[in-house]
């Protein structure tokens, strides 16, 4: 009987045994063949040539090429005025007029005393000729002359004074002045700022100055403009640096013919230091772990891992200094899952690939 009972237990033993040994070959075939099948499904994107800019990013204030606030030189009360703030006006243009009746008068007085003193000393070189006066009267004669045309002179001034004409053509600004108002002598009544062009003046960090030169690019928006850019060049240079910013400051010339931009305006200025070929790729296909940087290349279905040399970084793309060529299939989704000599597929979606940007930038 206990034969009978060993010999159950003995099949028992090897048909569970056996079951055992089949399910682990038959799950080792099926991680096996699945190992083969399955491949991960990525974008891959070939690297671009691309123009590329290393621009240097800064704060930028704006100021009008030619400003002047327009004073009155004498006193006296307004009887005509010609100031319509934001108005435009030629050169030469009178924009205030004082009561200029006293001056007038007191021009008049003077050159009837220089017509005077020239009667007389014509007179006297007549009758120096026949020795009948000296030549010490006709000398005393002639600086009375010249007294005369002297005080004609200042006078001619002190009317000119009660008129302000504009220096330059640009835009007025704003005035309280009014008509029949007495303004003292150093009175303000507007301001005058040129508005064709104006100057852009930012700092530029002493690191970047040996690639600085007047007739660079320069681009610049504001907040008023959402989207706008202000296109212009550098024309200006400090001639030394600050010793507590190590910044240059510089100047640069900005085109204004619709006059929207304002003196005193702030700006965000972008000077472009040089422009070249290069490659570029999505910003997202780099992986960077430590000082390392590399990307992942399909080649004929397997993963190649490629260390690369970055350069100048823009919105969404980087430039590849070195590393990869134009041919090259660069992974731009799915590379995080990646190791080298991985089985990868190639997706047709072109929807995790990003816009491709064309600005660089530096932040100074």
């Amino acid at each position: 009987m206990w034969k009978q009972w060993l010999i159950a237990i003995v099949l028992i033993v090897a048909v569970t045994a056996g079951a055992f040994i089949y399910t682990g070959l038959e799950q080792g075939a099926q991680e096996q063949g699945g190992g083969q099948a399955q491949a991960s499904a990525v974008n891959v994107m070939a690297p671009e040539q691309r123009v590329v800019r290393d621009d240097i990013g800064a704060v930028a204030n704006l100021r009008a090429l030619n400003a002047v606030e327009l004073t009155t030189e004498v006193s006296g009360r307004v009887v005509e005025i010609n100031l319509e703030p934001g108005a435009g006006i030629a050169q030469g243009a009178v924009l205030l007029r004082l009561d200029d009746r006293q001056a007038r008068a007191d021009l008049a007085v003077i050159e009837a005393q220089l017509s005077d003193a020239r009667r007389q000393f014509e007179r006297a070189q007549r009758l120096r000729a026949n020795n009948s006066v000296s030549q010490s009267q006709v000398d005393e004669l002639r600086t009375s002359v010249d007294v005369s045309m002297a005080q004609r002179q200042a006078a001619q001034v002190r009317l000119e004074n009660h008129r302000i004409e504009a220096p330059f053509a640009g835009v007025v600004g704003l005035s309280d002045v009014s008509i029949g108002a007495y303004l003292q002598a150093g009175t303000s009544i507007t301001t005058l700022d040129t508005s064709n062009q104006m100057e852009l003046s930012f700092a530029v960090p002493e690191r970047f100055i040996g690639q600085v030169r007047l007739g660079q690019a320069v681009r610049a928006t504001s907040p008023a403009f959402p989207g706008e850019t202000f296109e212009g060049e550098l024309i200006e240079l400090a001639s030394r640096i600050n010793e507590l910013s190590r910044t240059l400051s510089v100047r640069a010339l900005i085109d204004n013919a619709d006059g929207r931009l304002r003196p005193g305006q702030f700006m965000s200025a972008s000077l472009t230091l040089q422009e070249r070929e290069g490659l570029v790729i999505p910003e997202q296909a780099v992986m960077i772990r430590g000082d390392q940087k590399y990307v992942f290349v399909a080649d004929d279905g397997i993963a190649r891992r490629v260390s690369v040399q970055t350069g100048s970084r823009m919105p969404g793309m980087v430039e590849i200094v070195d590393g990869l060529a134009v041919d090259d299939q660069v992974v731009v989704t799915g590379q995080d899952r990646l190791s080298s000599g991985d089985r990868v597929r190639l997706l047709d979606s072109d929807l995790a690939i990003p816009e491709n940007r064309f600005i660089t930038s530096r932040e100074s």
